[in-house]
């Protein structure tokens, strides 16, 4: 019996609505892109782009395609940003709390859980290109860490790739200069569990010769990026001949990280034309391409992309630095060093041009990300230890269902146990005023807050304390003055610093894995040592817990 028009009609619009639920409920794609020391004013969204001299078109597009955070935090520097990003633990539990220079080795311990490395126990095939920051050693690249493949992987912050160059340091020693050439490492590619090549050198001259005599080659920091993007875009066109396969793919530019070298194409091409905001013009270009690529492929129906930075703009090296509305700068515990721009868009999720105000950050995407790919979180980490996240799953907040259960956010820098600040809610409490002993006045005065600088410098037993609803510039510190005081705020961020302080004694912090200079280590500090080891000896030593004040 042959069907009737009706029935055809019937049956294909089934098969259509099968097809869009199928859709709906497979695990998303997820696209993660991570630039460099962006300001939080920078980009249109924020109030920059056009009006600061450096229009950002495509971020624009991106806000008004999804989500765009405003109470979006990072850490206060790039590595420990990067490893709280991709562990989704505070950067004191993994050890990655200080910035490591080449040649140390070391990184992000075989043990921890990266994105990457829980997403594929969902089935996810994985891949990782730009600036990676966590490490050198062979455990801790990404093709250890939970990554398929690694393309053009730059190991170390922009500047490193500098030092031995003679034409930026003509006055260094040359054997420390053949010292820095020997060890610093190129751009790696690598298989998961195979070799990794060096594809190139990168210096700071505007050079493009990947290959010379078909050998290895030498890319300048200008032509880097293009290196990125050119994998972001192979992969995706991989990955649309495998539809079957979700995918994680991060995608980590250098650009917008002093020293700033604008691709050849770009300079010039922002309205104030410097060099900071023509770099910023071309991480713009560089996201929409990369956007235009995942719709072209027709994955952006399916594909979760979080768009984010490291850490708070890095005032220190104005004017080759981005821009923060908020006091202080990257390095500290103030809003400047830690609040960052972060767009989300997932097309049927999450809501064009919608907006949040929720206290969450890069710690988060973990949970996030799992939960969106329905893999449960591990308890144990890589070598069977008990483990704890300091993730809260956003896809209530994505979704428009609700809140995620995040209360508070905690600021370190690179030796701290016990937070420098803590906020609740829209209190804020600051211990580590690092940096206010820095110039008030002069041509290079952003702040009085100088980042690494600034000498580190704790209150005591009373904190300053800052409502960020009405004061998010961290001018009057209201924990007592002469027309009102908020000292009972203590109560509520005592507790949130207790509960996190608990944490350490169940899941003690690794080992740092790059130490920094905290002080010279006196004589009563040496023998205070010497009676904690002759007590450990004798059975054990009774050291309450710090409290935070």
């Amino acid at each position: 019996m042959k069907p009737s028009n009706l029935s055809i009609a019937l049956l294909a619009m089934t098969a259509l609505t099968a097809g869009e639920a199928s859709a709906q409920t497979s695990k998303p794609n997820i696209l993660m892109i991570v630039s460099d020391d962006t300001g939080y004013g920078d980009l249109g969204p924020y109030g920059g782009g056009e009006g600061r001299g450096m229009p950002t078109p495509n971020i624009d597009k991106l806000a008004d395609s999804g989500m765009t955070f405003f109470s979006f935090y990072a850490q206060p520097s790039c590595t420990p940003g990067r490893a709280a990003m991709m562990t989704g633990r505070i950067p004191n539990r993994s050890g990655m709390t200080t910035v490591a220079f080449q040649g140390e080795g070391g990184g992000l311990p075989a043990a921890e859980w990266t994105l990457a490395s829980v997403l594929k126990r969902g089935g996810y095939g994985t891949y990782f290109t730009g600036k990676w920051h966590l490490g050198e050693a062979d455990y801790a690249l990404p093709n250890a860490q939970g990554f398929d493949v690694m393309r053009y992987c730059g190991l170390y912050h922009l500047n490193a790739y500098t030092y031995g160059d003679p034409t930026w340091f003509p006055d260094m020693d040359p054997k420390l200069r053949a010292m820095f050439q020997r060890v610093t490492k190129g751009a790696l590619t690598g298989n998961a569990g195979g070799p990794v090549v060096e594809e190139f050198k990168i210096n700071g001259q505007y050079v493009d010769t990947p290959t010379i005599d078909g050998k290895e080659g030498v890319v300048g920091i200008p032509f880097f990026d293009s290196y990125v993007e050119k994998a972001a875009l192979g992969f995706l066109d991989d990955a649309a001949t495998k539809p079957d396969t979700p995918f994680f793919i991060s995608v980590n530019f250098m650009k917008v990280h002093q020293p700033n070298m604008p691709a050849p194409e770009f300079e010039h091409k922002s309205m104030s034309k410097s060099k900071y905001a023509d770099s910023v013009v071309e991480l713009d270009t560089r996201i929409g391409r990369i956007m235009d690529k995942l719709h072209e492929t027709g994955m952006d129906k399916n594909t979760l992309v979080f768009y984010t930075t490291d850490n708070g703009a890095w005032q220190d090296v104005y004017p080759d630095a981005g821009y923060t509305p908020f006091r202080g700068t990257k390095g500290t515990v103030r809003e400047g060093g830690n609040r960052v721009p972060a767009i989300a868009v997932w097309p049927g999720q999450i809501k064009p041009r919608s907006k949040s105000h929720d206290i969450v950050g890069g710690l988060d995407l973990m949970a996030t990300f799992a939960a969106a790919a329905g893999v449960p979180l591990p308890d144990k980490d890589r070598e069977g230890q008990p483990i704890i996240f300091d993730s809260y799953d956003m896809t209530p907040i994505l979704k428009g269902t609700g809140k995620s259960e995040r209360t508070a956010w905690f600021y370190f820098t690179e030796n701290e146990l016990t937070p420098g600040a803590a906020r609740v809610g829209n209190y804020k409490a600051v211990f580590n005023l690092r940096g206010d002993d820095g110039a008030h006045t002069g041509g290079l005065a952003v702040d009085s807050n100088l980042g690494w600088k600034g000498a580190e410098k704790y209150v005591a037993t009373v904190p300053q304390v800052f409502d960020l609803w009405q004061d998010p510039q961290e001018r009057y510190d209201i924990f007592m003055n002469n027309y009102t005081e908020r000292t009972w705020t203590m109560v509520t961020i005592g507790a949130a610093i207790k509960d996190l302080m608990q944490t350490y004694v169940k899941y003690p912090p690794r080992k740092l894995q790059s130490a920094s200079y905290s002080g010279p280590i006196e004589i009563s500090k040496y023998q205070q040592f010497q009676w904690v080891r002759d007590q450990l000896m004798k059975g054990g030593v009774d050291i309450p817990m710090p409290t935070g004040n």
